[in-house]
């Protein structure tokens, strides 16, 4: 399987939109677990379901030119941060909306999440990360599959090819940053 995914990543990467298909397809439940976890606890407001995070990521993703995913593990740290990047968009959107706020935006089998952050923290975290992946792109990638994902470190660590103790590390390392960056906004 390992050695399909890495063909269709280079096939893909060379400018084949069958196999950027064809690779969204073959990871197609794990970006689907990746989508409920990202959508675990981001909100209350947020009412946005797994399947339709996942296909409106998928949109996103297949329209960028340019996109390099050299491995598996460089293609599931991105579509996290399209994710999460989704998940903000919609939760400020639905916060400016001012009339319809009773309209939900559901999966197909009609699941809705009810998650409990708020959209202003969550915008807050994801401006910090993006500040982290400028200074070191490995712990921003860490975040997004740990904190937005619910990635274990024993996940993480394969998907990276990295111990499960340097994930840990880099885990730790990024949190410090994170609660600096986080700090320091607030008083802005």
């Amino acid at each position: 399987m390992e050695h399909t995914l890495s063909a269709l990543i280079a096939s893909a990467e060379a400018g084949d939109a069958s196999a950027v298909d064809a690779l969204f397809t073959a990871l197609y439940e794990e970006l689907h677990r990746m989508a409920r976890r990202q959508l675990a606890g981001k909100g209350r407001d947020l009412t946005l379901g797994t399947t339709t995070l996942l296909h409106e990521a998928y949109l996103d993703m297949a329209a960028r030119e340019g996109t390099a995913f050299p491995d598996r593990a460089r293609f599931m740290g991105y579509a996290a941060r399209v994710m999460r990047n989704l998940i903000i968009d919609h939760a400020r959107n639905r916060r400016a909306r001012k009339r319809g706020g009773e309209f939900e935006i559901t999966s197909i089998d009609g699941e809705a999440v009810d998650p409990a952050a708020d959209p202003g923290e969550l915008a807050r975290i994801g401006e910090a990360v993006d500040g982290l992946a400028r200074i070191d792109p490995l712990l921003a990638q860490i975040v997004d599959l740990k904190f937005f994902c619910g990635f274990s470190f024993a996940e993480i660590a394969g998907l990276r090819g990295l111990s499960e103790r340097t994930v840990q590390r880099h885990w730790e390392k990024a949190r410090l940053y994170l609660h600096d960056a986080l700090q320091h906004a607030g008083t802005d």
